[in-house]
């Protein structure tokens, strides 16, 4: 498919030079840290350790530097450091009720047991640029962070599962152990297990757009914001040495529950049901497309007609890994002149098959 060139290993070599020399950029600048990027670019951060399956800010934020900020390349970057990995156990399930909340809304509920707590949001700031920020003096002194709320929160949904109003989820007792896709390939029908875990891993545009199809009439969906919560919950393993849980630290993660109306089926009353989402660091807007989408997606098993682009599984879960899109996208890039040459023989051949068109050499 490819032709040689002579040469080409010296001009490859110094694209690679030349790519070093772009991303440190006027040595007259001082150069940019790992811990300023973690610190200041730290929603960058998060979605690279989202989208690269990869908990660790530090190795994230060397992603997005070596990557000059290119989110694909390092999510890309990220997820081949991940598979040199070896892998000594795995964690217990998050228990996200005992999070020590930072943020923690609800567009459903004005008022909840504990409060809304804003947290570090834009959500009721002015989109306007603050020309403060280019500024070479002092900043003003930012306002320091506010502790997590300790105590435990009861989630919102409780209160609409106390009237019956919402879908009760139970651990199936018959399912085996939780799907993987890092070392299985996906297959479809896919298990919920298995969406989600690909939803976690897609592409954040790509569930934005499909998330916003399904608001504007493409899945007959009308969602609520049950509750988003943000903070950091502690990571359990089970030692088979010691056989009682750990714990081994604590990450930052972001849910969202979301709440669809549902007319009912054969098999069950009118009522509210879910959709989940849950994503690495601050990730609001992931871990809420995530949740429009993963309702989308359980439209066969509650007896829904799957109409639309949301609910197509095959469709959303096949083309939302933005290592899979990217590389499609861009190997485009890479020699096609045998490909390109039959082609082209082919159009001149039909060209000369039409009547009445010229032949040319």
């Amino acid at each position: 498919m490819y032709v040689s060139v002579k040469g080409g290993e010296a001009a490859i070599e110094n694209a690679g030079r030349l790519l070093g020399a772009a991303r440190r950029g006027d040595a007259a600048h001082e150069e940019i840290s790992l811990a300023q990027i973690s610190q200041q670019l730290r929603l960058a951060v998060h979605r690279v350790m989202t989208e690269g399956s990869l908990y660790d800010p530090g190795l994230a934020a060397l992603a997005v530097k070596q990557a000059s900020g290119d989110l694909y390349e390092a999510v890309f970057l990220l997820r081949a450091y991940r598979s040199t990995l070896p892998r000594f156990g795995h964690a217990l399930p998050l228990d996200t009720q005992a999070m020590a909340i930072r943020r923690r809304i609800s567009a459903a509920f004005k008022d909840l047991p504990g409060g809304q707590v804003l947290g570090p949001t834009p959500d009721y700031t002015q989109r306007l640029l603050d020309f403060a920020l280019a500024s070479d003096g002092e900043p003003p002194a930012p306002l320091p962070a506010a502790d997590p709320v300790a105590a435990q929160m009861p989630r919102v949904l409780t209160w609409l599962n106390q009237e019956g109003l919402i879908e009760t989820e139970h651990p199936d007792p018959q399912a085996g152990e939780p799907s993987d896709l890092t070392r299985e390939p996906l297959a479809f029908p896919a298990p919920r297990d298995a969406r989600l875990q690909s939803l976690a891993r897609a592409d954040e545009g790509w569930l934005l757009a499909l998330g916003y199809s399904t608001q504007r009439g493409y899945a007959n969906n009308h969602p609520f914001a049950g509750e988003i919560r943000m903070g950091e919950v502690a990571v359990e393993i089970v030692p088979q040495e010691l056989g009682f849980a750990i714990d081994i630290g604590d990450i930052c993660v972001t849910e969202c529950q979301m709440i669809n109306q549902f007319s009912g089926s054969r098999e069950a009353p009118p009522q509210f049901t879910q959709g989940y989402g849950l994503a690495f660091g601050e990730c609001e807007r992931k871990a809420m497309a995530m949740a429009l989408v993963d309702r989308a997606l359980r439209a066969r098993e509650l007896g829904e007609a799957p109409v639309a682009p949301a609910q197509d599984e095959e469709f959303v879960l096949a083309h939302g890994d933005s290592l899979e899109s990217s590389g499609f996208v861009q190997h485009l890039k890479l020699p096609h002149y045998v490909d390109f040459q039959s082609e082209l023989e082919l159009v001149r051949r039909l060209r000369q098959a039409r009547p009445g068109e010229e032949t040319r050499p």
